[in-house]
């Protein structure tokens, strides 16, 4: 996938009010496979129903949203499965991470499906990201700022064009936050990915391609 774009798209939601002022909502924007976007949001603004859309857990909207010109209101079940598998990962805001698991073990669920990284990669992943120690540790015992490395981890493991980021460092400081950028940046580049992220407030310091106000 090369591209995804927007064609005057807004939340049913909102589409009654009079009052929308965005760079995203009813607007015609493109997002462009290698290059790295940030969408500036308030709460209640739509920004994890924007990536609900773009992952296809939602259909609640107005307007088109393509995929490389092609209309995702018309994509199967199964087609959604293949681009959640080789076009489109994503980091979800609230992590959807399996409490009752393991860290590693929430990885390797992902993992034996893509087989998309071996062990070792995934282990020096953790160690980059400071929670090497925390491979075996529940999930649901980890603080939310290593829930989010873990849950980084797990959307590194398999092939996409485009990675979204929903709020990723929200509970990080600024060190673990700039490693983490980093590796996001890096596992992009390799693949030659878009990123899309998303902030209320606090967000990676990248020089973005593109910086919209949902």
């Amino acid at each position: 996938m090369e591209r995804i774009e927007l064609n005057r798209t807004i939340p049913e939601i909102f589409a009654s009010r009079g009052d929308i002022s965005s760079d995203v909502w009813l607007k015609n924007i493109s997002f462009e496979r290698g290059k790295s976007y940030l969408i500036h949001a308030a709460s209640g603004t739509g920004k994890s129903s924007l990536c609900s859309f773009l992952y296809g857990q939602r259909g609640d909207y107005k307007g088109d949203i393509l995929f490389d010109r092609d209309n995702i209101a018309s994509y199967t079940t199964n087609r959604w499965c293949e681009i959640r598998q080789n076009e489109i990962s994503i980091l979800f805001q609230d992590l959807k991470l399996f409490g009752e698991l393991t860290a590693m073990e929430n990885v390797w669920i992902k993992n034996s499906i893509t087989n998309f990284k071996s062990r070792e990669e995934i282990e020096r992943l953790f160690e980059e990201l400071g929670i090497g120690d925390k491979l075996n540790a529940r999930i649901d015992r980890m603080s939310f700022g290593q829930q989010q490395r873990v849950a980084l981890i797990r959307s590194l493991c398999q092939p996409f064009s485009f990675l979204l980021l929903d709020e990723p460092i929200s509970h990080l400081d600024d060190k673990n936050g700039d490693i983490m950028r980093d590796v996001i940046l890096r596992e992009a580049k390799a693949q030659g990915a878009g990123v899309i992220a998303t902030s209320i407030g606090k967000h990676m310091n990248i020089d973005y391609d593109l910086c919209l106000n949902l």
